[in-house]
Formats: structure tokens, sequence, C-alpha cells
């Protein structure tokens, strides 16, 4: 365990020299922020049609894909934040499981924002680009186990990552993340603010 916290200049994303998400994004990444949606639906079909209905119900606003209100804006700041699995990409495995809370980290970085998992065995490391009014878009890279550096965007296409960042209340926000490249066929990360 390092005894500092990665941040995303550690690595994982360098903004190209147009500074847009487009501009820097891999053609996987762009298909996938693309495809959001028709992710979304076929997510919340497969965990429903797995007896998680009630449980997609529950968490109201964080699971409906047209939630997102306007002024995405994720501050800089501390973060509780918690991962929930929609939809499997095997047969076998459950459709949706919901992790507890961890700590995330929003951080002012290269003129954008980064945003860092603390803690737990999947950890997303990346950049907030700007999008539109009603959403900005990570991208990043995935860290596993006890690794204390990300790996490169761009140079390991099963650890790229691709989302949107959604706020869907008062300090309440997502990052939503179509067509992960390991286990769900979507995963929502919900972020509040720590404290």
């Amino acid at each position: 365990m390092p005894s500092q916290p990665p941040s995303a200049a550690d690595a994982p994303v360098q903004p190209s020299d147009a500074g847009t998400w487009r501009a820097t994004a891999t053609e996987q990444d762009k298909g996938r922020v693309r495809g959001w949606y028709s992710s979304w639906e076929a997510a919340l079909a497969d965990a429903r049609a797995k007896g998680f209905g009630g449980a997609v119900q529950r968490e109201g606003v964080l699971l409906q894909p047209t939630a997102a209100l306007p002024n995405p804006h994720l501050p800089a700041g501390e973060y509780r934040c918690r991962t929930i699995k929609l939809g499997t990409q095997g047969r076998g495995g459950l459709g949706y499981i919901a992790y507890d809370w961890f700590r995330c980290r929003v951080a002012a970085e290269q003129g954008l924002y980064s945003l860092v998992k603390l803690t737990g065995s999947q950890r997303p490391v990346g950049l907030i680009f700007p999008d539109n009014l009603n959403r900005q878009i990570f991208l990043g890279t995935l860290e596993l186990g006890d690794e204390s550096l990300p790996v490169n965007y761009g140079s390991d296409r099963m650890r790229d990552m691709a989302g949107l960042v959604e706020r869907v209340g008062d300090n309440r926000w997502r990052l939503v993340l179509p067509a992960p490249a390991y286990e769900s066929l979507l995963d929502v990360i919900e972020l509040v603010p720590a404290g």
C-alpha cells in the first residue's frame, strides 16, 4: 500500500493538445460514450430478468438513465463512493451487485478535474472533461488490487474506462461506465461529499 494515494497525474490520461475528451479518447471509448443508452437498457433488462427489479427500483434516480440534472460539475473534494454493477457479461454471475462505500477524491489537475477511487480492489483513476450542460466525460484506467500506479490511458484496452459524470441530486453525482471490460454490462458509481 503506497504511503500517498495515487493522483491522476501519476499517468492514466494526458489530455491531447486540443484538450477535449473527443481528441483524447480512444476509438473504443468514443464508442462506449456513444452507446451509453443502449448499454444501460441492456444492463437494466438483464438485472430485471435475473430477479433484481426491486433492487433497481429502490435505487431510484441513481439507476434511471435519463435522470441527469443541469450543472454536472463535480467539485474538488473528498467523496464517499459506491459502485453498482448492472447486468452480467457471461451466463453465470449476478445481474446486480451493490458494493459498500469507499473513498474517492476529486482534484483540480492539468486544467481539468481528476477523479481517483482511493480504496477498494477496483479503482478508476482519470480525468473529467467538459461535455454539455447535463454531463461531463470521464476518461481513465482501472487500477487493480495492490497496484500503486495506474497504467497509461490508451496502453491497455482492457483497463481503459470511459463514462458520463452526471448530477442526480443536491450534492449527489454518478459516474456511469457503459460496457466495462470486465464482469458487468454497466457500472454506476455514486458520489456524495464525505463529511
